[in-house]
């Protein structure tokens, strides 16, 4: 089962590895990783999104409290939340891709007799349905952000 682990983190050198490093030790694979600085920038915080039973996150997130420079850690995917993902395309022109794209949002960056350059944004369910519609045809290139996301309502991670 996909799950979402929100970490807020220590902006110091080291801090990501040591939670990836983690990740690796449990034989866990990330499938996204999305690190920003927040507040004044002494802190970042992370999105991780993974895969595992309800169990196995539950135990990734105790050993991830364990670390020094984490100040917060939790799971979006245990309540309700909001999840997105930004991703750019290059493709050859193409009305189709277009189209998909401006369901998500779509904005036209580069546009030339051959490519087109576009960026959308949605719920990453949303994201792999239009990558998977796109099909690899027309497509030059292609880079996501990964998953980013908050809690519903009053739950908050902060300091």
């Amino acid at each position: 089962m996909k799950r979402i682990i929100s970490i807020l983190i220590e902006n110091k050198p080291g801090a990501l590895a040591r939670v990836v490093g983690l990740f690796h030790q449990r034989g866990y694979n990330i499938e996204t990783l999305n690190v920003g600085p927040v507040f004044d920038g002494s802190y970042s915080r992370m999105t991780v999104t993974t895969r595992g039973s309800e169990n196995d996150v539950e135990q990734i997130t105790k050993q991830i409290n364990k670390i020094i420079d984490v100040i917060k850690v939790s799971d979006l995917t245990e309540g309700d939340h909001h999840e997105y993902e930004f991703i750019m395309i290059k493709f050859k022109q193409s009305e189709k891709i277009k189209k998909i794209l401006k369901s998500l949002n779509g904005k036209i960056h580069e546009k030339d007799k051959d490519a087109m350059v576009m960026s959308a944004w949605g719920p990453s369910s949303d994201i792999e349905v239009a990558i998977r519609d796109i099909g690899k045809a027309n497509l030059l290139e292609i880079a996501r952000s990964g998953s980013i996301g908050l809690h519903e309502g009053e739950k908050v991670l902060k300091i």
